[in-house]
């Protein structure tokens, strides 16, 4: 089996830095109107991205960089471009301009936007499934689904955010989830869909690396953390937009919350975590429990 790269030390905390710039550019935000805050989306993408899509390249190798690319960002592209054109499968819907340059009537940022969640999307998965290879379609499975639900969960922060925005709007929003008027159900069972096949795709186009997580994740698993807290925070005090933040809140807790508990210490885990049937012998214990 392939193991993730060693990061060294000073490229670790690099990458730290990073997501620490990240972070201080969401914060940002709310405090921000306009034009700005328009310029400052488009930036905290591009950041998103470059952290991501970094970790990927050095962690795993360029195999499964490329493939994270491939996946998500090119087919992240040609379903956006699909559902500008016909509909599907998102509803019918517009973008409008201050998101920058387009292609194919798409804002080249959004596929961007996709490559990084996806990617601690996937890492949380694996680390909620044992943090080591499945063994057997039920796992396999599993892991695909809680990524997939990992990833499309965002998408209830995303959209109602951007469409108050002004970013980009729909020619025809219903049936909508209740207190998310604007948006149709399709879009989000679009991008649930989306999300199951990226996730099934990127681990055999991407290698084996990609079916474990250890420490070297660390910035990445915290990165889907703050997403969660962040982004409930701020739609519920600071972006008025309470009925998003709520239906994030419930639905990314699916695996937010279950992957807070797992970096607890494990002193503390017995307190929050059901007892299985059995116990495992000391020599036996998995791997996942000396991960990050």
């Amino acid at each position: 089996m392939t193991r993730p790269t060693a990061l060294p030390g000073n490229t670790l905390r690099i990458v730290w830095a990073l997501l620490a710039v990240l972070v201080l550019a969401q914060i940002c935000y709310p405090l921000t109107t306009g034009q700005t805050r328009a310029r400052l989306t488009v930036a905290t993408v591009l950041l998103g991205y470059l952290l991501s899509v970094g970790h990927t390249l050095l962690s795993r190798g360029p195999r499964t960089a490329a493939a994270l690319l491939a996946v998500v960002t090119g087919g992240g592209f040609a379903i956006e471009a699909l559902g500008v054109a016909t509909g599907f499968p998102f509803g019918s819907y517009d973008y409008a301009e201050q998101l920058g340059p387009k292609l194919a009537g798409v804002p080249l940022i959004i596929p961007l936007a996709w490559t990084w969640m996806a990617w601690p999307a996937w890492l949380t998965a694996v680390r909620l499934t044992g943090g080591g290879p499945t063994r057997g379609t039920g796992p396999a499975v599993r892991r695909i689904a809680l990524a997939a639900v990992g990833l499309a969960a965002w998408d209830l922060f995303l959209d109602p955010q951007m469409v108050a925005e002004g970013h980009w709007a729909w020619r025809n929003a219903t049936p909508a989830l209740p207190g998310l008027p604007g948006i149709p159900i399709s879009n989000y069972l679009g991008w649930l869909l989306f999300a199951v096949l990226v996730m099934a795709a990127l681990r055999p186009l991407a290698g084996t690396a990609v079916a474990t997580t250890d420490s070297r994740d660390a910035p990445m698993l915290a990165l889907y953390l703050w997403t969660y807290g962040s982004s409930v925070l701020a739609h519920a005090v600071f972006l008025d937009l309470p009925a998003s933040a709520g239906w994030g809140a419930a639905v990314m807790a699916l695996t937010a919350v279950p992957l807070a508990v797992t970096l607890l210490p494990r002193r503390l885990r017995p307190t929050l975590l059901p007892r299985r049937g059995r116990t495992t012998p000391v020599g036996r214990r998995r791997r996942a429990d000396t991960s990050v």
